[in-house]
């Protein structure tokens, strides 16, 4: 099979994902988003980046259709749509050999209602 013999089209929605998992913001958002939903504040706190920039990267990620949001309250959470983007992500690390390391514990102190609940 050849390149020609494939629709344009197809290559191009192929090439779009790979372009989104180009950042590392992205990447570790969802790596955390592997075991269920969280909320904006539950991630800023894990990766300790600003709320502006994981809003950013959720933004991408929500219009290239790999997550989607459900409001509870006033907490937005967020999760993965098709789980075969995690099946990239690990051909990704093993192609490379590398790990990603994502902290085990937060930052910072996490408010949000889902962590609260483990706490108490």
């Amino acid at each position: 099979m050849t390149l020609n013999m494939i629709p344009a089209n197809q290559l191009d929605t192929t090439a779009q994902i790979f372009k989104i998992l180009t950042h590392p913001g992205r990447i570790s958002i969802l790596e955390l988003l592997r075991d269920g939903e969280h909320c904006v504040c539950h991630l800023e706190a894990f990766l300790g980046l600003r709320q502006a920039t994981i809003s950013q990267q959720l933004a991408v990620l929500r219009d290239a259709g790999i997550i989607q949001d459900r409001r509870d309250g006033w907490n937005i959470y967020y999760r993965v749509v098709n789980d075969q983007i995690f099946t990239v992500l690990d051909a990704a690390r093993t192609f490379t050999g590398a790990a990603i390391p994502l902290s085990a514990k937060p930052a910072v102190n996490c408010p949000c209602p889902h962590c609260t609940a483990k706490a108490e």
